[in-house]
């Protein structure tokens, strides 16, 4: 047998035994999301991609289709989880994403509504590290496959060639592919089976970007020309608690540097912060000071 062929049929069995915990998410729309059965019981899907959270079925491998449950979602990270109704199906094998090097075979699988198993191969073309997307979800890693990303093929997985799940395929700009990595996934999929939503860090404060004066910069030692001005302070709220003013300028929260109010938000994604106290530096009179803020956790989209 040829090198190619043995690859061929490699490929061919990896896609068969990887797609078996691929399913088909319908949600109304006219193309239905692939989905994963992630571990027991559980199935994600991308978030972005569905049009109502009840309702909802998924199509399984044999082309039947049964009802889940939804559990939560997290727009930031376009992660939806659903509970599959005393229903066993083959489970995904989870890989670790920062295994991938940049040039690594990789498939996308994905599952038509009619129960058809899809795929495309391509291979890995950027790989770096953590970033946040653009609705401020924390991202674990950065994964680009070189992969066209077809009609039904988001919310499916991307796999390794040794048949691991190594994320969640979503579209990026302009149509890329991108891959929300395995712990990421993981970590979502925890905190909304814990709690049904995804907990975000809150200092109660209203605030917005703010140039520095060069020669404050200076003489501060700052490393960025901007900062956020606090233009609001909720009442025993978490900042207000710990001394924080109105006009107060934030430069650092938790030894990073903070520059506009997206930067504060991404910081405060992090669940692990709330109920902590944090350091953070303010600018106040042309003097900088340091204080310490416990966060607390956010009602509502409030920082």
């Amino acid at each position: 047998m040829s090198s190619l062929l043995a690859l061929s049929n490699s490929l061919a069995d990896t896609v068969e035994q990887a797609g078996s915990a691929v399913v088909a998410v319908n949600g109304g729309s006219r193309v239905s999301p692939s989905g994963i059965h992630w571990r027991n019981g559980i199935v994600v899907t991308s978030d972005e991609l569905l049009q109502r959270y009840d309702d909802i079925t998924v199509t399984l491998s044999n082309g039947q289709t049964a009802p889940v449950r939804f559990i939560g979602h997290d727009s930031s990270t376009d992660i939806a989880v659903f509970q599959l109704q005393n229903l066993e199906i083959p489970l995904a094998k989870i890989g670790d994403s920062k295994l991938l090097k940049v040039g690594h075979l990789v498939l996308a699988l994905a599952r038509s509504s009619e129960g058809d198993l899809r795929a495309a191969m391509g291979a890995v073309s950027v790989i770096s590290g953590a970033w946040r997307s653009m609705s401020g979800g924390n991202i674990d890693q950065f994964i680009r496959p070189d992969i066209t990303l077809y009609s039904g093929f988001g919310g499916g997985p991307l796999v390794d060639a040794a048949g691991n799940v190594v994320g969640m395929n979503t579209s990026g700009r302009r149509g890329t592919a991108l891959t929300i990595p395995t712990a990421t996934v993981d970590r979502v999929v925890n905190q909304l089976i814990t709690k049904g939503r995804i907990s975000k860090g809150y200092l109660g404060v209203g605030m917005q970007p703010v140039r520095l004066p060069n020669n404050l910069k200076i003489a501060l030692n700052l490393s960025s020309a901007t900062g956020v001005i606090v233009v609001n302070v909720e009442s025993s709220g978490p900042a207000d608690n710990s001394g924080v003013l109105l006009g107060d300028v934030l430069v650092t929260f938790d030894g990073v540097t903070v520059s506009d109010t997206g930067d504060v938000l991404a910081l405060l994604n992090n669940s692990d912060r709330i109920g902590k106290a944090v350091n953070v530096q303010i600018v106040r009179g042309g003097v900088l000071v340091e204080l310490a803020i416990i966060v607390g956790e956010r009602p509502t989209s409030e920082l």
